[in-house]
């Protein structure tokens, strides 16, 4: 029987560093062999908490965006943001959420991923509230009754957690990050933000080990 591949995508759909990965994400699943399945895994940034975010840590976030701006060029944010909402440093309920809407249906994981993205650096949306998460799965086409009740289900944080430590597992602590397992090995791939070839690259070799 032939090995299984698995490429893990490790992310958080709140992670400023994800979003600038986007583009670059989408185009090395579009050429990965096909005897690699992807799989994504919700990493937790922060945990749950009704606190504003400290000023150091709202400093911290809004270096790394400007980071990402530098460097990422097509990459830019609405720092609308920072005026219009009381920051919270808390992602889990957006990994919730993303974990919420792949059990209605798996292709609406990429969705919700996006749509919080979009709502958080686009339209300067605070996804750590449940409105926000709320609009987005409206926005997508979810059943938003069911996907509230799922929300605070705990199957859904059974499965946050069970993601958090596999993650943890692949010794991966920051995100994103790409792991991919192959012949009972689990090699690291470094992100490209501006080119996915030098990942596709370093999939094949590590396949051939």
């Amino acid at each position: 029987m032939k090995p299984t591949t698995i490429l893990y995508y490790i992310h958080d759909p709140m992670c400023s560093w994800c979003y600038a990965f986007r583009q670059s994400w989408i185009a090395l699943q579009q050429d990965l062999p096909r005897d690699i399945a992807v799989v994504n895994l919700v990493g937790g940034l922060a945990p749950d908490s009704i606190q504003p975010m400290p000023l150091a840590t709202q400093k911290m976030v809004q270096q790394a965006w400007q980071r990402i701006e530098l460097t990422v060029p097509e990459v830019h944010f609405n720092w609308d943001f920072w005026s219009r909402n009381i920051p919270i440093r808390s992602t889990y309920p957006s990994c919730r959420a993303v974990l919420a809407a792949n059990k209605q249906r798996a292709d609406a994981e990429a969705e919700m991923i996006s749509a919080i993205q979009n709502a958080y650096y686009q339209q300067a949306m605070n996804p750590s509230l449940p409105e926000t998460l709320q609009a987005c799965a409206r926005e997508i086409g979810l059943d938003v009754r069911a996907f509230i009740e799922d929300l605070t289900s705990p199957a859904i944080e059974s499965e946050l957690q069970h993601q958090i430590q596999l993650a943890r597992n692949m010794d991966v602590y920051s995100y994103p990050s790409l792991r991919l397992a192959h012949n009972d090995k689990v090699f690291p791939i470094a992100i490209d933000y501006l080119n996915h070839r030098t990942m596709l690259d370093e999939i094949r070799i590590a396949k051939s080990q």
